[in-house]
Formats: structure tokens, C-alpha cells, sequence
């Protein structure tokens, strides 16, 4: 259940980062929050709180904002995470390394 679940929240907060016009992804927002605010109230909380925020790409023409969703900070924190994943398997012994 957790899995289809997942699958829904991240389905809907696809159409809402990377709707294709600006009221496409507005209509995705409110969506979004009417169908969450009652099932799961902290994510909608979280989608509320983080506001306008976390759609200023919407103040870019529609052209931008491949670029911008691709220098976003979730991009840099997950090219961190996979960059430290590659020195972790670059060296079979861990442990010794880190002493």
C-alpha cells in the first residue's frame, strides 16, 4: 500500500515541477492539496509551507525552466550523494580508510 502511495504523491509532484504552462501547473497545485490536505495533512502542510518558493521557476518564461529544474538544489544534493557513493566503492575497505 505504502508503495502505491509513494508512486501517487510523486506522480502528482511530477505534473506540479514539470507541467508544461503556468496554469497547468497551478491546476496540479490545487490538486494536489485538495486531494492530500485530508489523507496526509503534513504533506500538504509542507507543500504550503514551502509556497511560492518552491515554484519560482514559474517567474521564468516556460523555455527556462528545463534548465532551471535541472540546477536546483535537490540536483546538487543528489550529484553530491552519488559522488560520495563512488568513493565508498572505490575503496573496498572501508573502515581502514576512514581511521
Amino acid at each position: 500500500m505504502k508503495i502505491a502511495i509513494s508512486g501517487v504523491v510523486s506522480g502528482m509532484c511530477r505534473r506540479m515541477i514539470y507541467g508544461e504552462t503556468r496554469e497547468g501547473v497551478e491546476k496540479a497545485r490545487k490538486a494536489f492539496t485538495k486531494k492530500w490536505r485530508l489523507r496526509c495533512p503534513a504533506v500538504a502542510a509542507s507543500l504550503k509551507e514551502a509556497g511560492d518558493e518552491l515554484f519560482t521557476f514559474l517567474q521564468f518564461p516556460p523555455a527556462q525552466w528545463k534548465g532551471l529544474h535541472t540546477t536546483n538544489a535537490l540536483e546538487r544534493i543528489n550529484v553530491k550523494s552519488a559522488s560520495q557513493n563512488m568513493l565508498t566503492m572505490k575503496f573496498q575497505f572501508v573502515v581502514p580508510c576512514l581511521r
